[in-house]
């Protein structure tokens, strides 16, 4: 079973890499902005947590959650995807809620190091490619 103050420090760098993307979904007034990536996050950890409590149990695959949240999320980012004639918005935003969800899952297999770069990374792309993508509009 995972203690108490193992499941917290667990959740809450879920949560603080969620809001981190966040934040820059919340400066450009997206749809997914602080709360929901923080939500996501912190949901994506809270099943993986749930899985490894049965890793040691026979026949289990604990796998298996990481691969429904993957498919969970996609449900999702699917709702904030807007086609309107030849136009389509909330890419984006999807694609930023699905990598929070994976940030979750870093956080709750204790990959902290790797849940600090993919963090940066994900808010670097958002940030830096936003200019990018203007220029080449």
């Amino acid at each position: 079973m995972t203690d108490v103050w193992d499941f917290c420090l667990k959740i809450g760098a879920a949560i603080l890499a969620g809001l981190v993307v966040g934040v820059e979904r919340e400066l450009k007034k997206k749809q997914a902005g602080l709360k929901t990536n923080a939500l996501v996050s912190a949901g994506a950890a809270i099943f993986v947590i749930i899985s490894l409590n049965f890793k040691t149990d026979f026949g289990v695959d604990i796998t298996r959650v990481l691969s429904q949240v993957v498919v969970g999320i996609g449900f999702l980012g699917a709702g904030v995807i807007i086609k309107d004639r030849n136009n389509v918005k909330g890419l984006t935003t999807a694609a930023t809620v699905w990598c929070s969800a994976a940030l979750g899952c870093l956080a709750a297999t204790e990959m902290y190091w790797e849940l600090l770069f993919a963090t940066i990374f994900i808010v670097i792309v958002n940030y830096l490619f936003a200019f990018v993508d203007k220029k080449i509009s």
